[in-house]
């Protein structure tokens, strides 16, 4: 029998407390000794809180986060999806919240361990645009070694990150749980995520953006292209049978897009696809009843 839930991964808190944390990177491996706590209360206010859950446990998101918030404290979602930062606005206070978008391939391993592939830039901005704050953030990050970007409108930059997002990690689970190298070789595949890129597109612009399709396009499959056979995060959650982020990488951009009078046949069918396979692999619908 399939298991209703994610199944247990190995818990990386007492292997962090123990070893630290070791980063396997394709820039170079390093070693990190990090303080861990069992409970945000151990913790206290700070800062800046920078939330990286999966979008799945959203729901936990405002306990893990409060006992942080001192009056001074600025977060960050380093998440995926839309409706994230203003979720968290209508919790804390839209001031205070940023978003952060990586672009880096990265993957869990064993406790205690990450898997850096490729790539490390993230781009940063704020809920209300306030370009000085998210400045101050990058800033914090850019001093470590990361190369970071400042967005103008983090509501543009989280459309733009999604030109990516919802071709290739849709397809990775729909197409047969397949890699991104899989996705631009096959003819098929490639024509349909291009399509799904345009919608994309075309569906941000709706939303107030100005994205130029052609080289936006020509620039996804070109990093797409350096990255080998990558399994997106997407892909990862389905072989292990947790949750999948359906609702903040697509069903919110196709709500977005259907709400500003767009149809977006193919992202939709995506939706409804995802949504299913969701289901049926966590074994909470029947693949024959």
């Amino acid at each position: 029998d399939l298991p209703t839930r994610c199944e247990v991964l190995p818990n990386d808190l007492e292997a962090v407390r123990k070893g630290g944390l070791r980063i396997v990177s394709s820039d170079g491996d390093f070693h990190l000794s990090a303080a861990v706590y069992e409970s945000s209360e151990q913790i206290g206010p700070a800062d800046l809180v920078i939330c990286a859950l999966k979008t799945t446990s959203m729901d936990q998101a405002e306990q893990l986060i409060r006992p942080c918030v001192g009056p001074e404290t600025h977060i960050m979602a380093l998440m995926n999806g839309l409706g994230i930062e203003e979720q968290f606005g209508r919790w804390f206070g839209p001031e205070r919240i940023m978003g952060g978008l990586a672009f880096t391939c990265i993957n869990r391993g064993e406790p205690g361990v990450l898997y850096h592939r490729a790539y490390g830039r993230v781009t940063f901005g704020h809920l209300q645009d306030n370009l000085e704050e998210a400045r101050a953030a990058a800033a914090m990050f850019a001093e470590a070694g990361i190369e970071t970007h400042v967005a103008k409108s983090l509501n543009q930059a989280r459309w733009e990150k999604l030109v990516w997002n919802v071709p290739f990690n849709a397809l990775s689970v729909s197409a047969g749980a397949v890699s991104t190298q899989r996705i631009i070789e096959d003819a098929g595949l490639q024509e349909l995520a291009r399509t799904l890129m345009a919608e994309t597109i075309a569906a941000g612009n709706a939303c107030g953006c100005t994205i130029d399709a052609d080289p936006m396009i020509t620039k996804m499959f070109a990093q797409t292209g350096t990255m080998g056979h990558y399994k997106t995060s997407m892909l990862v959650d389905f072989e292990q049978r947790c949750p999948l982020e359906v609702e903040a990488i697509i069903g919110e951009p196709v709500r977005r897009a259907q709400a500003a009078g767009l149809a977006v046949p193919q992202m939709d069918m995506q939706y409804h696809l995802l949504r299913h396979l969701d289901l049926v692999n966590r074994g909470l619908v029947s693949r024959y009843d």
